[in-house]
């Protein structure tokens, strides 16, 4: 029989889940230069390990978006960290690296359902200003894991090889779906009813919306771009370890929360709408000058992290109120409204991982250019959408 929690638990529970899907790529990344040995293939194509994974959830957030809008958000949930659960394990049975990448395009889809179903279920727990303080938290709770992960990941590679972190994601996905079973009724269901039957189409119609979901799509995906190459390029082209990768997302994320916990307050003093655009504007201004440090040679670590942790800061200031102000633009179709933006953060950052994978090689300038050429869309879009 299922039973009653506070908003608070429910509020970690759904959580848990977002962080999931999160993992599913900060805790494989340590895994990803060993596996053209243990699989064969090349380092371009284990970079399709991690864009594989993006493209996934594309698809599966808006599957799950549309689902959401017609039938049960909390059945939905129990379901997508079910079938994550069993694809995950599986993945970790995969003879070669091309049926890795088939897995992993799957294991994404199937682990997309929390993401969509976050914004909704924080909505019908909290009201208001709270609800916006709590997609803050959320923000931040998620930002602490490509921080652990990836050092979670190095551990787990240590112990039992690249398999055992697909054992651990399959193993606390039943944990999550269990669990959600037992609490199901404490999951809003209905948090907001539709004032039409909309479609995606319709929401996408909404230029107050693509104005904050291009814009946050384009800001987290440049970050996400940098941070998926970054292992590869530390270990394979930079004669660094692992050590050093997780230094730099320690060293960011820590900037990150700092400033997402900021983020609200900034808001109400400055303006929601102004504090987005300097945010944003600050994220490209930060990965245009690692570019160009990088392009004229440069690939210390004591240039880099300063640079890194000021653009961080740049996304926390403007991420948490960013996807709020997304969300509410999609006027109650929250499932929609959130698929679509997630599904175009994990699409713009499988595109760039995908186009930056073949120079890998050539060192930290692709991952620059692409992430630089994110952030200045991301800038573009409030002024396209004024």
């Amino acid at each position: 029989m299922s039973r009653s929690a506070s908003p608070a638990f429910v509020f970690s529970l759904i959580a848990f889940g977002t962080i999931l899907g999160i993992a599913g790529t900060d805790l494989i990344l340590p895994a990803v230069p060993t596996m053209p040995r243990e699989l064969g293939g090349t380092p371009a194509l284990a970079q399709m390990v991690l864009a594989a994974y993006a493209a996934g959830t594309l698809v599966g957030l808006l599957t799950f978006g549309e689902l959401g809008a017609r039938y049960s958000p909390r059945k939905l949930l129990i379901w997508s960290l079910t079938l994550f659960a069993f694809i995950s394990t599986l993945a970790a049975f995969a003879p070669t690296l091309e049926w890795l990448v088939a897995f992993r395009l799957v294991q994404g889809a199937f682990g997309s359902g929390p993401a969509v179903f976050a914004p909704g279920f924080i909505q019908g727990l909290f009201t208001g200003d709270k609800a916006a303080g709590m997609f803050g938290r959320l923000g931040s709770i998620e930002s602490l894991t490509p921080a652990l992960a990836p050092l979670a990941g190095a551990l787990l590679l240590g112990v039992g090889g690249w398999e055992t972190s697909f054992f651990v994601l399959g193993g606390c996905a039943t944990f999550g779906a269990i669990v959600s079973v037992i609490y199901s009724r404490s999951l809003p269901d209905r948090t907001v009813a539709l004032e039409t039957h909309r479609s995606y189409l319709s929401v996408l119609r909404d230029a107050t919306f693509l104005r904050h979901a291009l814009s946050q799509a384009f800001s987290l995906s440049a970050i996400l771009i940098f941070v998926f190459g970054a292992p590869v390029v530390m270990t394979e082209t930079m004669d660094g370890g692992i050590q050093d990768f997780i230094l730099l997302q320690i060293c960011g994320i820590a900037n990150f929360i700092l400033a997402s916990n900021l983020s609200s307050t900034l808001a109400s003093k400055f303006g929601v709408e102004r504090v987005i655009f300097i945010g944003t504007a600050a994220l490209f201004v930060g990965f245009l000058l690692i570019l160009a440090y990088v392009q004229c040679g440069g690939s210390s670590l004591a240039v880099i992290v300063p640079i890194w942790v000021i653009t961080n800061g740049a996304f926390g200031v403007r991420g948490p109120i960013g996807f709020h102000q997304a969300i509410v633009a999609s006027n109650g179709d929250h499932s929609r409204g959130a698929a679509l933006v997630v599904a175009a953060i994990l699409g713009f950052t499988a595109t760039g991982t995908a186009g930056a994978a073949p120079f890998i090689s050539f060192g930290w300038w692709p991952l620059a250019l692409v992430s630089c050429l994110a952030a200045a869309l991301a800038f573009l879009c409030l002024v396209l959408f004024p």
